[in-house]
């Protein structure tokens, strides 16, 4: 299964992002090392793990430490090597939006937004959906993003890396 994985690292100035190659990692501690090693004096490290236009998975360290982990479905635990080592032992299952929240999709491109459901129902979204919300995105428009039915991952990244200022950075990558 292939994927694509960019850190997002603020440090004093702004950010950076640099793609992390997640090859021949055998535990989650490897991988939160290896996210570590793209700026070790990093206030907050994120990195985004997109996987065959399906899945993403969002960690972040604050200060190197304190791993959190968000997973858009848990189905990818059971797709992959690299998605059972990410998202297996993630136990929490995010439910659903609650009725009345004003968190909804923002439609890919910055379109207006469509008749689609907010929210696809065969995801199972896991772990902390409040892991970016110091950051401006509550868990509700979190998960919003991650379910909405026609949005990549990449579009859910971009999403979230615009809120946080990075978004030319993580874009760069992709070009490369």
């Amino acid at each position: 299964m292939s994927y694509f994985a960019a850190a997002a690292v603020r440090v004093e100035g702004g950010w950076t992002a640099d793609e992390v190659s997640l090859r021949g990692v055998t535990d989650i501690d490897e991988v939160a090392d290896r996210l570590r090693d793209v700026e070790p004096d990093a206030d907050l490290s994120l990195l985004f793990v997109e996987a065959e236009d399906e899945y993403l998975v969002i960690l972040r360290l604050d200060d190197g430490e304190d791993l959190r982990i968000f997973g858009s479905d848990s189905a990818y635990a059971e797709e992959s090597r690299l998605g059972a080592l990410l998202v297996g032992d993630l136990k929490t299952s995010v439910t659903g939006i609650e009725e009345g929240d004003e968190a909804t999709p923002v439609a890919a491109g910055g379109g207006e937004e469509t008749e689609q459901p907010a929210v696809d129902p065969e995801a199972d979204p896991v772990g902390d959906a409040d892991i970016l919300a110091d950051l401006g995105i509550s868990a509700q428009k979190l998960l919003a993003l991650s379910g909405h039915e026609g949005m990549l991952p990449a579009d859910v990244t971009a999403e979230i890396c615009q809120v946080l200022g990075c978004a030319d950075e993580v874009e760069e990558l992709r070009e490369v």
